[in-house]
């Protein structure tokens, strides 16, 4: 499958509104897309999946190692994978977009920024095309989407002006109906404020998509993991608009060795007859009303004192504690599996890529042995002095004092997302 990389030169320049239009515009050609999103983040791909059709692959170099992201890039299926990047092109340490296109060696497409400029588009793009020679990051950029550029003369000045070795590949035009509205630091779900079909359209018909293909790589291909037989276990996951923070190659793994079976807490489902519980991140706050008394949550707790394993990341977390306060100042009464209280701030927690280090045997991972993952959450957790925690942490922030994964009876709470290339999933099946 081939693949291109969508970059851009700062957060905030449009890459997912370029990179969803990239993808319609391939679509409209015949072209099927497999999208991905480089980095641990749910919300764009949410917006991927709307318009592809098809789940987006996370890849991620710090969640996966480079063997690993290439085994979850060919997970996917497609005629070209679309990668949409973070952040700048060169930004972040653990995993950045570059790091990305280094290891699957893609091509990057530049969204830049062509609002007042035109000349100074070329300058840019060639600044970040060899910017690559001063660092050990070994990145090919291709071509350019000029962000916010008008038809005619500014067209044409920007794509005079690259010079060889740099492609124009199209523009998205400065109109309304191209944003898509922030939600802690990241867009509004896809299902919430999507792109409209009329808008998009309009957007796809100014990429040169063909072009794009052309220029699109094949990544060197792995064996894929050998995943170890079913069991005949059953685990229920949560899914809705409180819980919508998951990984399409986390349900993969669950449902390759047991039978997944879906509940939605906040449509008044029940807590479905089962041998574990996972419970994703996602936005019990913004349903905490919903979710006292919603029955599942109720039955968590029996389900827990019952030792059935309980998996909860983030907004899992904050679900099994006993109560949760929203910004407003309202306080709802949660599962009250673990013992803490949960309080929303106007500003996030914490933001970075981590690395636990279990204490002892886990329900994710065995003594000793470290896992990594990411956190953002805009969530602090006051845990009783009673509390335990199963992990140190060793980048991040973690619950408190540097420990993560509270845990009570055999239900285990972390704010760290894991991915399943981990192995967290495989230890919790073998759990349960």
């Amino acid at each position: 499958m081939k693949g291109i990389v969508i970059g851009g030169t700062r957060s905030g320049v449009g890459k997912t509104v370029a990179t969803l239009a990239v993808i319609r515009a391939l679509q409209e050609r015949g072209y099927t897309v497999q999208p991905a999103k480089a980095g641990p983040d749910f919300i764009d791909p949410s917006h991927h999946e709307r318009v592809a059709g098809r789940p987006s692959r996370t890849l991620d170099c710090w969640l996966q190692g480079e063997d690993g992201l290439r085994r979850n890039y060919y997970r996917g299926d497609g005629d070209v994978c679309v990668v949409e990047g973070v952040m700048g092109l060169y930004d972040g340490d653990g995993s950045s977009t570059a790091m990305i296109a280094e290891s699957l060696d893609l091509p990057v497409v530049l969204v830049v920024d062509a609002k007042a400029g035109m000349e100074s588009v070329a300058a840019t793009a060639l600044g970040f095309q060899r910017y690559s020679e001063h660092t050990d990051t070994d990145v090919d950029v291709a071509g350019v989407v000029a962000q916010r550029a008008h038809s005619g003369r500014h067209e044409r000045g920007i794509r005079n002006a690259l010079p060889d070795g740099l492609a124009y590949l199209g523009r998205v035009p400065p109109r309304d109906g191209f944003e898509i509205p922030d939600r802690h630091l990241g867009l509004h779900m896809g299902d919430e404020s999507p792109l409209g079909p009329k808008v998009l359209d309009d957007a796809a018909e100014h990429i040169r998509a063909e072009r794009l293909v052309d220029i699109a790589r094949t990544p060197p291909r792995l064996n894929q993991e050998t995943v170890q037989p079913g069991m005949d276990k059953r685990v229920a996951v949560a899914r809705d608009e409180a819980f919508c923070f998951y990984y399409p190659a986390t349900i993969e793994r669950l449902r390759e060795r047991a039978n997944v079976v879906t509940f939605a807490p906040t449509a008044g489902d029940e807590l479905p007859d089962c041998d574990g519980v996972y419970l994703p991140g996602g936005y019990p706050e913004l349903h905490a009303a919903t979710l006292e008394n919603s029955p599942a949550m109720r039955q968590l707790d029996t389900t827990a004192a019952d030792e059935c394993p309980i998996v909860g990341e983030c907004g899992g977390l904050m679900a099994l504690a006993e109560t949760l306060t929203t910004v407003e100042g309202d306080t709802y009464r949660m599962s009250g599996v673990l013992p803490a209280d949960v309080q929303m701030h106007d500003r996030y927690q914490a933001l970075d890529h981590v690395e636990l280090r279990a204490r002892e045997s886990t329900l994710t991972a065995g003594a000793g042995r470290s896992l990594r993952g990411h956190e953002f959450h805009y969530s602090s957790a006051d845990v009783a002095s009673d509390g335990q925690f199963a992990f140190d942490v060793e980048r991040g922030d973690g619950i408190e004092d540097s420990q993560d994964g509270l845990y009570e009876y055999e239900a285990l709470g972390t704010y760290c997302h894991v991915h399943p290339a981990s192995g967290a999933f495989d230890t919790f099946l073998e759990a349960i």
